[in-house]
């Protein structure tokens, strides 16, 4: 067996599928430090010129050791490179693929790869820009991704066989939480009470989403049936803010920075951000079936840690302008820095002529509530996705990788919860993971 390219290789090294490698070095003879070398320089070459035809332009340009030196005077090669070999032993599957929605939320994922941290860890990974949270799903179930970015009720559902054919699916980290917002367009700045909202249109990402779940409740609360009283849309997050602007729809609940996007386009307002609903509800999540964990414990055990590291850093609300801006560009979420920066800080314009300061309007914790998922349940029988007896806590714990990540966080420098479980209060009721079905029935509009 040979190992692929070398990165800076400017004829061979960046065609497509081209991901490690140290051409002409037999991989039965590379040594460890040769490969764990070999794949650092890939993914920091890769994160400084994302585009292949221009890492291939500057490396006929410059050649392949005033390239290698000059990205060494910016960015700490060798100190990558011992980083990376404290990465677990024994990697399965260095070369992966991650899918992602261009959205704050998986500012973790994304930020990963440019800013190094899949590479501290051994791994090459490429993270892939995807339309909709369908071809997510789909792509993923069909191994084209080895992980993704997914809603955190997706690997839920999909354990349960909603929506798609069972498959077992595991959280090792939530990705984000809060972050989100209903929107509304600015002809309805008046309209501010939700009880008036009825025979309005609304987006929402997916059906088995926190978006869903949270703006039906909100409905709910102010006594809007949510099924007979508005119409709700599957829209894809990159496509809110157009239908907004053809007045396709009245708002939205969706995540940032489509959010913020619709305020600096000037056609839509935030009305309230979701960390008012619920403050330290989950979102997206960090998701990979239990097959690849199984097959492939070392790599899993990596990329673990790579993400984990990675959603604790963007925890820190001194390193958002930083992450904004590296998850800014076109390959990635294609907003204006300063949407991203709005969004992430938590100090923006709300379109009503207000700038306001929340600093909690987003946060990046990577503990997997065991209880989340059995919240989520509740939610789904509520609006009949699913029926009959449930075992909200065995899923729950099947799903929620929480005494895995409360490990790996520690190991980190995290403070990890000592429990895998906890009360919380969504819009004043409190929320005992202990009574699901007792909660359940507390609600007048349901469809259970």
């Amino acid at each position: 067996m040979t190992l692929r390219c070398s990165p800076f290789d400017p004829i061979a090294s960046h065609a497509a599928g081209c991901t490690c490698g140290t051409q002409g070095v037999s991989a039965s003879t590379a040594t460890g430090e040769q490969r764990m070398g070999e794949i650092v320089r890939t993914a920091v070459l890769r994160a400084a010129f994302p585009q292949a035809r221009s890492r291939r332009a500057l490396l006929k340009t410059l050649g392949a050791a005033t390239t290698a030196a000059a990205l060494a005077d910016v960015f700490p090669l060798g100190m990558a490179e011992a980083l990376a070999q404290d990465a677990p032993k024994g990697i399965e599957h260095p070369n992966l693929k991650i899918g992602f929605i261009p959205i704050t939320c998986a500012a973790p994922i994304i930020m990963a790869q440019p800013m190094g941290f899949y590479a501290k860890y051994g791994l090459n990974a490429e993270v892939i820009k995807t339309a909709g949270w369908a071809i997510i799903r789909d792509k993923s179930l069909n191994k084209e991704y080895d992980a993704s970015h997914m809603l955190s009720p997706m690997p839920i559902a999909i354990s349960m066989g909603l929506g798609a054919v069972r498959q077992d699916w595991q959280i090792p980290a939530i990705e984000n939480i809060n972050g989100q917002a209903i929107v509304l367009a600015l002809k309805h700045k008046d309209r501010r009470d939700p009880k008036t909202w009825k025979g309005l249109r609304f987006g929402i990402p997916f059906d088995f989403s926190m978006h869903n779940y949270l703006l039906r409740y909100y409905l709910a609360e102010a006594g809007i049936d949510p099924d007979t009283d508005v119409q709700l849309r599957v829209i894809p997050p990159p496509e809110m803010v157009a239908n907004l602007r053809a007045d396709n729809i009245d708002g939205f609940l969706g995540p940032d920075p489509v959010n913020q996007r619709a305020v600096f386009d000037g056609i839509g307002f935030i009305h309230i951000l979701s960390r008012d609903l619920w403050d330290g509800h989950p979102c997206c999540s960090f998701s990979i079936s239990k097959e690849f964990v199984t097959a492939n414990p070392n790599t899993f055990l990596a990329l673990s840690r790579a993400i984990i590291d990675a959603t604790g850093f963007a925890n820190k609300t001194e390193n958002r302008k930083e992450i904004a801006n590296a998850i800014a560009p076109a390959n990635y979420l294609n907003q204006p820095p300063v949407v991203v920066e709005q969004a992430m800080t938590g100090i923006f314009a709300d379109g009503l002529g207000n700038i306001v300061r929340q600093p909690l309007r987003a946060g990046y914790d990577p503990f997997p509530w065991e209880s989340f998922g059995v919240w989520i349940m509740t939610q789904m029988k509520r609006w009949g996705q699913v029926k009959g007896d449930l075992d909200y806590a065995g899923v729950a714990s099947s799903v929620l990788r929480a005494t895995d990540a409360r490990k790996e966080m520690t190991a980190l420098g995290l403070t990890a919860p000592a429990t895998n479980t906890k009360t919380f209060v969504v819009m004043g009721k409190t929320f005992d993971p202990s009574k699901p079905e007792e909660y359940l029935a507390s609600f007048p509009i349901k469809r259970s």
